[in-house]
Order: C-alpha cells, then sequence, then structure tokens
C-alpha cells in the first residue's frame, strides 16, 4: 500500500531502527487538522512495520496542534474535503466517514508498539484527542489541553472520551469536556492526564529518554504486556489470569528460541 502525499496534508512520518516519528506539519496553523490528515494518518497506521516497538507523535513548532483547521466548517472552502460536508451526506453516510477519520487515531493503541505523545504549547480538540489517543504522554511545562467541542456546539468525536475518563475518572472527565476550559501542565499530572512534564527546553531529550528505554526490552515483552494492561479494567480476574499464563508461556518459548540460537 502506497502512502499518500504526506507533505500535502501536513505530516511528517520516517522510521529510525524500532522507532517511528510522525509530526504534525503545518506550523503556520499551529499544527490544525484536517480530514485529509485523519485519513493519511490511519494510513500510515496501516503501514507501520511489525519491527517498530514504538511512535512517537509531535507537532513541528511551539504548539503540538490547535485542534480542527476552522476552515473545515467553513461551506466556502473548495478544493479539499471539509468537515462541514458532513451536512450533506445521510446519516449513514456521515457515520461511515467519521468512523474512516477515527481510524487515524485508534492505531496509537495497537499493541504493536508503545504510543508516546510529545506535546508543548497547545493541545485543542482534535489536538487533545490525538493526545489522547496515545498510550504515554510526555508534556512541556507550557502545555494547554482542552476539549473545545463544547464551545462549537459539538461532542468530541475522534476517540478521545474512553482515554480521558480512564485517565481522570467521569466526573472530571465530564467537566473538562462540558466547559472546555484549559487545563495546564501541573494540573495535568496532578490529575493524571500525562505521565511527565519537564522544562520547554527539555522535552525532546526526556522524550528520547523514554523512547530508547521502551525500545530496550527483548522484542515482544512490551507488545505482550500492553496488551494485557489494555483490557484488564474490563474483564474478571480468572479471564485476566488466564490471559497473564498464555502470554507468559509464549514468552517462555520466545526466551528457550533465543536461547538455542
Amino acid at each position: 500500500m502506497t502512502l499518500p502525499d504526506l507533505a500535502a496534508v501536513g505530516l511528517d512520518y520516517s522510521v529510525a531502527g524500532p522507532v517511528a516519528t510522525i509530526t504534525l506539519d503545518r506550523p503556520d496553523v499551529r499544527n490544525a487538522q484536517t480530514p485529509a490528515m485523519w485519513r493519511a494518518l490511519a494510513a500510515i497506521g496501516r503501514e507501520i512495520p511489525d519491527d517498530v516497538r514504538v511512535v512517537v507523535v509531535t507537532g513541528r513548532g511551539e504548539t503540538f496542534s490547535a485542534g480542527l483547521d476552522r476552515a473545515m466548517l467553513d461551506p466556502a472552502t473548495q478544493g479539499q474535503e471539509s468537515v462541514i460536508g458532513l451536512l450533506s451526506l445521510s446519516d449513514e453516510d456521515a457515520s461511515a466517514a467519521i468512523d474512516e477519520f477515527q481510524h487515524g487515531f485508534t492505531f496509537l493503541r495497537d499493541p504493536r508498539f508503545v504510543s508516546v505523545a510529545a506535546v508543548r504549547g497547545y493541545a485543542i480538540g482534535a489536538g487533545f484527542q490525538l493526545a489522547l489517543s496515545c498510550d504515554l504522554r510526555v508534556v512541556s511545562d507550557d502545555v494547554q489541553f482542552s476539549m473545545k467541542e463544547s464551545a462549537l456546539g459539538l461532542v468530541p468525536d475522534l476517540t478521545g472520551t474512553k482515554p480521558l475518563v480512564e485517565s481522570v475518572g467521569y466526573a472530571r472527565a465530564l467537566e473538562i469536556c462540558a466547559t472546555a476550559r484549559m487545563v495546564g501542565a501541573r494540573e495535568a499530572v496532578d490529575i493524571g492526564l500525562v505521565n511527565l512534564a519537564v522544562p520547554v527546553a527539555d522535552l525532546d531529550a526526556v522524550v528520547a529518554d523514554l523512547v530508547a528505554a521502551l525500545a530496550a526490552p527483548m522484542a515482544g515483552v512490551v507488545s505482550e504486556t500492553k496488551a494485557l494492561l489494555q483490557g484488564a479494567a474490563d474483564r474478571d480476574l480468572d479471564e485476566q489470569r488466564r490471559l497473564e499464563r498464555e502470554a507468559q508461556i509464549r514468552r517462555f518459548r520466545a526466551l528457550a528460541d533465543a536461547f538455542a540460537g
């Protein structure tokens, strides 16, 4: 499968050994997002090699992402797919289109790798949801999160609601979404929204150290662990114990093969 023209939709994608890096690359509009970008993100997700262990998502410049490009809400927007264009579709077709957009976010939960959002500056709306789609979030101390959809008369529909509730709980998630207020770095750490907040100048180095640590274990260890943890809250203990046993047996076999080789 061939990737679309990523530069044309404001994305950069590279793979170096076990690490893939996806960069939102529209700094002139604070990395505002479009449906074309979401489709391209989904295409990248389908192309990530099996030997990649860590996927880093970041933004070019001083802002991770200001969210949806407001031009996508303008009926006069020409030459590209717009969100407002969904109004011309049937409910079924509009739902199918949104489902395609969501795949640009859900691939980051793939247990084959750990996804890390490196976030500086603003992460608004779709930007917030993209960060939430990642397994881990490391942010600069100037970060500002906001689920801005309610201020536009919309709901978060790019798969951010579930990880938000899982991170901060229902009541706080509802308050953050309904008020569309800003959540700064200190609060984000305190409520469990992010793993770590560091000075702006240190963000790249801290993320690099984390990526190196995540990629260090023997192939398969982290992906098996991620798969166990992802569904743990929804399983009963007997089911979780069974999955742990099966995963451990696979690890024993892999270690035996490695030693035999």
